[in-house]
């Protein structure tokens, strides 16, 4: 588990806002669960889900999608995870 500063949750809050509300509402769900248990690999997980464009990532929100290539590993699994779970 990593000690996130006030700073780092205001970034990740900051980067979660997306242009689809869907994304922004399932992000601010998921972070008010789960911010103060994120671990350096959850945030690296999240800053790769950020890095999508809106729709490809509210596919793998969703479950219409799963992680392929770059994405395809045990963090991103599991943030997604959590996120269907809510």
């Amino acid at each position: 588990m990593t000690s996130l500063t006030d700073l780092d949750r205001t970034r990740l809050r900051w980067r979660a806002r997306r242009g689809l509300l869907e994304n922004d509402l399932i992000f601010t769900e998921y972070l008010d669960a789960y911010q103060d248990k994120l671990s350096d690999e959850d945030v690296s997980a999240l800053t790769q889900l950020f890095d999508l464009g809106d729709n490809e990532l509210l596919d793998l929100l969703l479950g219409r999608l799963e992680p392929t290539g770059a994405l395809d590993r045990k963090a991103v699994h599991d943030v997604l995870g959590q996120i269907r779970r809510l």
